[in-house]
C-alpha cells in the first residue's frame, strides 16, 4: 500500500461509513480493485481510519453530545453491548467472512430490505422525533441492529437505520442515532485492533494511518450533512436500490474481485 492507495480507500471509508451502503463491503471491494494484498496491515489500517470518520461525527454533533452528556451515552453504551459481545467473542469466524461474495450477497439482501421497510413507511406511525425519546429499551433492540453488521456486507448505519425506523423512528432521528452509536462501537474496534497489531505500528505504515485517518475525516464531514439533506427531502429507496445494482455487479465480476 502507498499514500494514493491509503488516501483513496480514506475517501471511501468516510464517504460510505454513515451512509447505509456498507463501508466495509465498499473499502473490500475497493482494495481488491487496486490489488492491495490482504495482508493483517491492510486490516488493520481498514478499521483504524474509521477513527478519522468518528471525528467528524463528534465534530457535527458536539453540541448534542454535551447537551445530552449522561442520558445519551448511557444509552449509547447499551446500544453497544450487542455487537461488542459478539464482536468479542467470534472475532476469528467474524473476520473469516470478509470475502466479495458475502459482501455481494448481504449488500442484495439489505437493499431489499430497505425498500421494503420504505413501501411501509407512515409518517405517522414514526412518533419518536428527537434523540432524546429514545428509550434505553429501544437503545437496546437498536444495538441488537447493529450486531447483524458483524457480517460485511450488511452496513452498520444500515441495519441501526432499520432497526430505528421499525421501532418508531422517524428518518431523521433513526440516522442521527445510528451516527452517534458508532462512536462506542469503532473506538473500541479501532483500540482493540491497535492492541493486537502494535507491532505492525513501524514509522512508514503509521504515516499510512495517518493519510487515511485525515482524509476519511474530511471526506465524512461531506457525507454526513450531504445524508442529514438528503433524508430531510427523500426517502431511503435509492440506497436500497444502489445496494442491489452494486451487489448484483459484484456477482458478476466476483471472478476478477
Amino acid at each position: 500500500m502507498d499514500f494514493i492507495n491509503a488516501a483513496i480507500l480514506g475517501i471511501v471509508e468516510g464517504l460510505t461509513e454513515f451512509l447505509p451502503i456498507s463501508s466495509t463491503g465498499h473499502l473490500i471491494l475497493v482494495s481488491k480493485l487496486l490489488g492491495i494484498p490482504e495482508n493483517p496491515f491492510h486490516k488493520v489500517f481498514e478499521v483504524v481510519i474509521q477513527l478519522g470518520s468518528i471525528l467528524a461525527v463528534i465534530f457535527i454533533f458536539w453540541e448534542k453530545l454535551y447537551k445530552n452528556s449522561w442520558d445519551l451515552w448511557i444509552k449509547l453504551m447499551i446500544g453497544f453491548l450487542p455487537a461488542g459481545i459478539l464482536g468479542f467473542l467470534f472475532y476469528s469466524v467474524i473476520k473469516s467472512l470478509f470475502n466479495p461474495l458475502i459482501v455481494a450477497i448481504m449488500l442484495i439482501i439489505g437493499g431489499i430490505v430497505f425498500i421494503v421497510v420504505e413501501f411501509f413507511y407512515k409518517e405517522k406511525t414514526h412518533f419518536i422525533q428527537e434523540v432524546s425519546q429514545i428509550s434505553y429499551k429501544q437503545a437496546l433492540w437498536i444495538g441488537c441492529f447493529q450486531a447483524l453488521a458483524l457480517i460485511p456486507g450488511t452496513s452498520r448505519s444500515g441495519s441501526t437505520i432499520i432497526g430505528g425506523l421499525l421501532l418508531g423512528c422517524n428518518r431523521k432521528v433513526a440516522a442521527e442515532f445510528s451516527f452517534l452509536l458508532a462512536l462506542p462501537a469503532m473506538v473500541v474496534a479501532s483500540g482493540y485492533s491497535l492492541y493486537k497489531n502494535y507491532n505492525l505500528l513501524n514509522v512508514d505504515n503509521f504515516l499510512l494511518l495517518l493519510v487515511g485517518f485525515i482524509v476519511a475525516f474530511f471526506s465524512a464531514l461531506i457525507a454526513v450533512r450531504f445524508f442529514l439533506g438528503f433524508i430531510a427531502r427523500f426517502n431511503f429507496i435509492p440506497f436500497g436500490v444502489y445496494r442491489i445494482i452494486l451487489g448484483v455487479i459484484c456477482l458478476f465480476y466476483l471472478d476478477v474481485l
